[in-house]
């Protein structure tokens, strides 16, 4: 397989427990700081070498994306450029100078599951070549994931599939898919939600992958698991019965999005790592 140039980026959910405002805004488009979510996930795709990047989007969000990442606003250019503030233009120029972005919409035939935006993706991969599947609301702070995705692809060319995972206290672990190995690093099976005590590992899988395109042998319409879904997991621990599925740990620090609570955790870790009102966000917190 060649190694990875191109990364898959699903945000094709109803993201139903952020509604009233998922109806209008793609939940990849939720800030973190003054930048999208999705952004700084296409960000660490492009660090880590990716030259082409395919965002799955809902047909509301189609639109969204396309604006974001395409339209110059050289009206607001001009008017900054007039008020002698053309610095805070840079930051839109930073977004316009990612590589090639491609939008599409999941195909609406496919059952509902977070496999099924992969699938959408697929006339766009070879079938000689790697490539990234990552979830936009899984973010990962102070290290590329991305990176040590392809850094172990590198190290294992004959992968069928390489995962992200971080070590969860076992107290949490019924929270989470928790990772069974073999050998040392391979992927035996990922155990869902068990009960405490009574899991494999510590280790919790989570939207962070390098796959093969036999991926797609498993991801078909006919193959759905819990709650009638098409699940990526499911196909990527049938991938680990025929072949090599390796296990990487993160060297940062992964969170969720998916919920209100840790979207807001997120937040919070975000602007207090970043952006220079952090030392006032935290007098603030102090208060109370």
């Amino acid at each position: 397989m060649k190694k990875p140039t191109k990364a898959i980026i699903t945000d094709a959910g109803f993201a139903s427990r952020y509604l009233p405002i998922a109806k209008t805004i793609p939940k990849g488009m939720l800030p973190l700081g003054n930048r999208p979510i999705m952004e700084l996930v296409v960000e660490e795709c492009v660090d880590a070498g990716i030259t082409e990047i395919i965002i799955v989007s809902t047909p509301e969000g189609q639109p969204i994306y396309e604006d974001y990442f395409n339209n110059a606003v050289n009206h607001v250019r001009k008017q900054l450029i007039t008020q002698g503030k053309e610095e805070r233009y840079q930051v839109v120029r930073h977004v316009l100078d990612f590589p090639k972005i491609r939008i599409i919409v999941q195909d609406p035939a496919l059952p509902y599951g977070n496999g099924s935006p992969i699938v959408s993706a697929h006339n766009y991969i070879s079938d000689d070549e790697a490539f990234l599947a990552i979830y936009s609301d899984d973010v990962v702070f102070g290290a590329s994931d991305a990176k040590s995705l392809i850094d172990a692809f590198t190290k294992h060319p004959d992968a069928a599939a390489i995962i992200m995972a971080q070590e969860v206290d076992p107290s949490v672990v019924d929270r989470y898919g928790i990772i069974s190995l073999k050998h040392g690093d391979k992927l035996d099976n990922i155990v869902e939600k068990p009960a405490v005590g009574k899991a494999p590992s510590t280790l919790a899988s989570y939207g962070r992958y390098l796959l093969t395109p036999e991926v797609f042998n498993y991801l078909k319409p006919n193959m759905t698991g819990l709650d009638n879904e098409l699940w990526t997991v499911d196909a990527v621990t049938q991938m680990a019965v025929r072949g090599d599925v390796y296990v990487v740990k993160t060297k940062g620090q992964w969170m969720t999005t998916g919920d209100p609570k840790n979207y807001f955790l997120a937040h919070l870790k975000y602007v207090l790592d970043n952006e220079d009102y952090a030392e006032d966000v935290r007098n603030f917190l102090k208060k109370d």
